[in-house]
C-alpha cells in the first residue's frame, strides 16, 4: 500500500468496505497519483471500481457507497455507466473530510479487449474524451500496470497485471511509426501557417506535435503512458530521450510568438526535437510518403 497521509487512510478503508458490498463489483484498486508515487498531501484519492460488461453497476448503489464517506451536508456527484464517454466512462466525485475522492468505473472486459488489441499493435485515440489531448487506449494498460489492488476476490486484477507485465513489441512499433509520422506530417503544415503568421493554426500544430513526441518517447522506452499530468516527470527518467527534452519543449510552447519570424524560430526548435527523437529509433521509423515530392 502506498504511503497515504494519516487522514486519508481511514477514508480509503471506508470506501473499500462500502464498495465491496455493491452488487456486481468485481474488484477495487487504488490508482492515480498515489499509485504512481507522485501524490502530494492534497492529491485526490482515485479509486477504480471494476465490473463485468454482462453485470453492470447501478448508479444508485454507487451513490449509497459514496454517501458513507462524504462530508456531512455535501452531495456526491454520481454518473451512470458511460455518461462521461467511452473510455473514462463514469464514476463519482465525492467531497470527504480528508479531501476529494473519485470513484472511477472500469469495465474489465473492455480492458481485456484493449490489452489483446495492443498485442496486435492496435491503439486507439478519442480526442474528445478529455483535455488536453484526448484519451489513448494505451492508458488502460498503464493504469493496469500501476494500480494497487485493494479488493480482488476473483484475481481479475492479478490476471490483468500479468498480461501487461511485458510491453508488447507490435504496439511499440505501431506507436513509434504513427506518432513520428503524425509529427512529421503536422510539422509540414505548421511551416505554411508560420509563414503566414497564422498563430491559431501554427501553435495548434505545435501542441499536436508535442503530444506525438511524448507518445513516441514513452514507446521508445517501453513505458506505458498513463496521463499527461505525469509525462514531464516520467520523461525526465527515460534513458532514450533528446537532452533536456521537456525543458526545450516548454520553451517552444510557452513563447511561440506571433510574427512569422517568431513562429518559424519556434518551429525550427520543435523540428530539432523531432529529428533527435527519430535518430533515437535507430532506423525503426520511416515516413509514409516523401512530403516534398507530394505536397506543396
Amino acid at each position: 500500500m502506498p504511503n497515504l497521509p494519516p487522514d486519508k487512510l481511514p477514508i480509503l478503508h471506508a470506501a473499500v468496505d462500502a464498495l465491496r458490498t455493491v452488487p456486481n463489483v468485481t474488484a477495487i484498486v487504488l490508482g492515480g497519483s498515489y499509485a504512481c508515487g507522485f501524490a502530494r498531501p492534497e492529491s485526490d484519492l482515485d479509486i477504480g471500481v471494476y465490473y463485468r460488461e454482462a453485470a453492470p453497476l447501478s448508479a444508485d448503489h454507487i451513490r449509497s457507497a459514496a454517501l458513507t464517506i462524504c462530508t456531512a451536508g455535501s452531495v456526491p456527484v454520481v454518473s451512470g455507466l458511460y455518461d462521461w464517454g467511452p473510455w473514462v466512462n463514469g464514476g463519482a466525485w465525492i467531497q470527504t473530510p480528508a479531501g476529494k475522492v473519485d470513484f472511477l468505473y472500469k469495465n474489465v472486459d473492455q480492458i481485456q479487449t484493449v490489452i489483446e488489441e495492443s498485442r496486435r499493435g492496435i491503439w486507439r485515440h478519442d480526442y474528445d474524451q478529455q483535455p488536453p489531448y484526448g484519451f489513448r487506449s494505451i492508458v488502460l494498460l498503464g493504469e493496469t500496470a500501476i494500480c494497487v489492488p485493494l479488493y480482488d476476490p476473483e484475481d481479475a486484477i492479478a490476471r490483468l497485471k500479468e498480461s501487461v507485465a511485458v510491453y508488447p513489441e507490435p504496439l511499440r512499433g505501431r506507436i513509434l511509426q504513427e506518432a513520428l509520422w503524425g509529427a512529421e506530417f503536422t510539422l509540414h503544415f505548421c511551416r505554411t501557417f508560420a509563414g503566414s503568421a497564422d498563430v491559431y493554426n501554427a501553435v495548434g500544430c505545435m501542441a499536436r506535435v508535442a503530444q506525438f513526441l511524448v507518445h513516441a518517447l514513452f514507446a521508445l522506452n517501453r513505458r506505458y503512458f498513463v496521463s499527461d499530468k505525469y509525462a514531464n516527470r516520467l520523461i525526465g527518467e527515460f534513458t532514450l530521450r533528446p537532452p533536456d527534452f521537456m525543458a526545450r519543449l516548454a520553451q517552444v510552447l510557452s513563447g511561440p510568438g506571433a510574427t512569422t519570424g517568431e513562429l518559424s524560430k519556434a518551429l525550427e526548435s520543435l523540428t530539432g526535437l523531432w529529428l533527435e527523437t527519430v535518430h533515437l529509433t535507430a532506423g525503426a521509423y520511416s515516413p509514409r510518403y516523401d512530403l516534398k515530392a507530394h505536397l506543396p
